[in-house]
């Protein structure tokens, strides 16, 4: 099946991840074949994170979000504590992450992923080691932490776990998708 359709029920694990170090390698640079740059939000609306959410996560049945109430996105998205970074390219958004630190020492890789029309551009790694340098930038921060799960990309947690992070604990879930989900979007 190539396509699964909404109301599916898929079953999936999520590995939490941490990072006790800041890592030993340095700031990434761009890939000189992709110039990108790396922009902060200053008080995004609610609407410019499910974007970017959707945009980066609908093949991988990221559909949480959806739940929440708007007023609750735009309140997490106003704590000072919560950053939001875009990368573009070519005039458009290439993929994002989101840092969240309002647990005292602990900084929280809430979301990071590229668009599907970016992957396999070389932006993923710088993406990432950029988003992992800027979390131990912020002051008191003694652990970085991150979770993926089975419908990410299949090499989400190696990807992880090259650059850092080791798994702390598994749990099995399962969902009722929402949305279609075509699996032949996923990279392999």
């Amino acid at each position: 099946m190539t396509v699964q359709p909404a109301g599916t029920e898929v079953a999936y694990t999520v590995t939490y991840l941490e990072m006790a170090a800041r890592p030993s390698y340095p700031y990434p640079h761009l890939p000189a074949t992709h110039p990108a740059s790396l922009i902060k939000a200053d008080a995004p609306p609610a609407w410019y994170f499910l974007a970017l959410y959707d945009a980066v996560g609908r093949d991988y049945a990221w559909e949480d979000a959806h739940d929440r109430d708007e007023e609750d996105i735009q309140a997490w998205l106003d704590d000072p504590m919560v950053e939001l970074y875009t990368l573009h390219a070519r005039g458009w958004p290439q993929g994002f992450f989101m840092l969240d630190e309002r647990e005292r020492g602990t900084c929280n890789l809430a979301y990071f992923g590229l668009v599907p029309e970016a992957v396999g551009k070389g932006l993923g790694k710088f993406l990432l080691q950029t988003a992992i340098h800027t979390a131990w930038d912020r002051e008191d921060v003694s652990r970085l932490t991150v979770n993926t799960c089975t419908l990410d990309h299949p090499r989400a947690l190696q990807n992880y776990q090259k650059n850092g992070f080791s798994p702390v604990r598994r749990e099995d879930h399962s969902r009722i998708l929402k949305r279609p989900r075509d699996l032949t979007r996923i990279p392999t």
